[in-house]
């Protein structure tokens, strides 16, 4: 027997690992329960306020900037933890901001300033927590049982998705029976809940250290590509470079008519890419300055950032489903005594069942036809099956704008093609995206995975924003569908391109195997 099947026998499974899966799993019902029902809650309650017609726009506006926020803030829990307090005591601190903002939403449900401050607070907490607690489960294992983290990794998106059933099932059933005070404040529980398991398994738990200030940290070897000047050579990655710093103002100029937080995310989108674009032109000026291993690092870390970008599309579908769906929802027929929200509960029981069908049947059968399912290929058909469910759901609008009466029942079609695009994509994502990055950029590299929601979320709200133009909305009457149809084969078409591309540039691809040593 070699070595390597040897060690994968007698590899054993962490003793701290159920403490980090008991703890995501009452953290997920908590964050899933109040978000799944904050598009309805904002058009039955909070936007009262507000024109009838306008409630829903303004609901699904509020929705996304609020899941931009929760997926732009992994970027300073990841920092924070990389740098200076360490993955444990970075989620604790942060779990407790978690917990108030919580209390927020059930103590001001009537009052729209200490709401979106409650937002805030989750989007804070939530988000600086999220690429963390996945690295952190990354670092309980080793060289001696890597074998088993895809399915640890399997297993966290498992219980991921059981705490998101329970929470679609019943916190709408919730917030018309009870009202909106008590439906915030279970989540809140929860999530306290699941702060306390967490830090009861403080002293079981495997504590890498955060990295001290490196001279050959990413942003300095980044930062010596961009400014070494070599006799003889154009600086056009400079260039690139600068051009994008001058687009990012650009963006931010645009505050007035899309609003802070898209326009701000915005520019971070152009500074990051023409930064990235820039340096990866003149990384080898580089090397020499800093070591070889660290330049190659920055080099892997470019190229994965590229398939998270790629990924992007497919989060602006599926974050849809809690908004644009459920607005949809509402049109069609159903039982008097079921809510539109609910039916966001398929999608957690879909992934419950679709995961171990996956592991279990599928990927082994297409082995043995050998046709073999690598983690890029699994990637970039998940994206692909989130745009053909856009198609189903697009020509589902059309039946409802024609005056059809749509049973609800439809939307489960949708409803699992999306959810294989999610097992697909999301659950092979997180330990991609662990092994993929060098040790010391685990919290940050999994933080810019989260940051792709944020960038999809932003195609959302600057798609929805360009149809509110008058031109375009003449444009859009041509066709002859409505505007809400048209964007929906938008996104189906935008997720498909995306997967086309991605198919071609993961061909080239050299995966890495980056776990800590034994």
């Amino acid at each position: 027997m070699s070595q390597t099947a040897a060690t994968a026998v007698t590899a054993k499974m962490p003793s701290q690992i159920p403490y980090i899966i008991a703890n995501e799993g009452c953290e997920r019902f908590s964050f899933y329960g109040m978000r799944n029902i904050l598009t309805s809650f904002l058009i039955s309650s909070l936007l009262l306020s507000m024109p009838e017609n306008m409630r829903a726009g303004m609901a699904k506006e509020i929705f996304h900037t609020f899941v931009i926020g929760v997926y732009f803030f992994p970027l300073l829990g990841g920092w924070l933890a990389d740098r200076f307090f360490g993955k444990y005591n970075t989620v604790f601190w942060l779990s407790l901001v978690y917990c108030a903002g919580h209390a927020c939403l059930a103590m001001y449900d009537d009052n729209p300033r200490g709401f979106y401050v409650g937002l805030f607070l989750i989007a804070l907490g939530s988000g600086g927590i999220k690429p963390l607690v996945s690295s952190f489960v990354g670092d309980q294992f080793d060289q001696s049982n890597r074998n088993l983290a895809q399915k640890v990794f399997d297993a966290f998106y498992w219980i991921i998705n059981f705490g998101s059933f329970f929470a679609s099932l019943l916190m709408p059933i919730f917030l018309k029976q009870y009202g909106a005070s008590i439906a915030f404040g279970i989540p809140g529980v929860l999530m306290l809940i699941a702060t306390i398991i967490f830090w009861s398994g403080r002293k079981k738990y495997v504590h890498v250290a955060p990295v001290a200030k490196d001279p050959h940290s990413f942003l300095n070897v980044v930062r010596t590509a961009l400014l070494t000047e070599v006799a003889g050579k154009p600086r056009t990655g400079l260039f690139v470079a600068v051009f994008g710093v001058a687009a990012a103002v650009g963006a931010l100029a645009t505050t007035p008519s899309l609003g802070l937080v898209p326009a701000f995310c915005l520019a971070l989108v152009l500074l990051l890419g023409f930064g990235g674009i820039g340096a990866w032109i003149q990384l080898d000026r580089a090397y020499g300055i800093h070591p070889d291993a660290t330049v190659d690092g920055v080099r892997s870390v470019l190229r994965v950032l590229v398939i998270f970008a790629l990924v992007t599309p497919f989060w602006s579908l599926f974050d849809q489903k809690a908004s644009t769906w459920v607005v949809q929802a509402n049109s069609m027929t159903k039982p008097s005594w079921f809510q539109s929200s609910q039916m966001q509960a398929l999608n957690p029981m879909l992934v419950m069942l679709l995961i171990p069908f996956n592991n279990l049947v599928l990927y082994p059968l297409c082995k043995r036809l050998g046709l073999e399912l690598t983690a890029l290929r699994r990637m970039g058909l998940g994206i692909a099956f989130s745009g053909i469910a856009w198609i189903v759901v697009g020509f589902m609008q059309i039946a409802i704008d024609g005056g059809n009466a749509l049973s609800i029942t439809w939307q489960v079609l949708p409803y699992a093609l999306l959810t294989m695009g999610e097992v697909l994509v999301s659950t092979t994502g997180l330990e991609f995206a662990y092994g993929q990055a060098p040790l010391a950029m685990k919290g940050v590299i999994m933080s810019f995975w989260s940051l792709s929601v944020t960038i999809g979320n932003l195609w959302v709200l600057l798609a929805d924003a360009s149809v509110k133009s008058a031109p375009v909305l003449e444009q859009i009457k041509t066709t002859g569908i409505s505007s809400t149809a048209f964007l929906m084969f938008f996104f189906a078409g935008f997720a498909l391109l995306a997967a086309l591309t991605f198919a071609v540039y993961a061909r080239s691809y050299k995966m890495l195997n980056n776990y800590r040593q034994a």
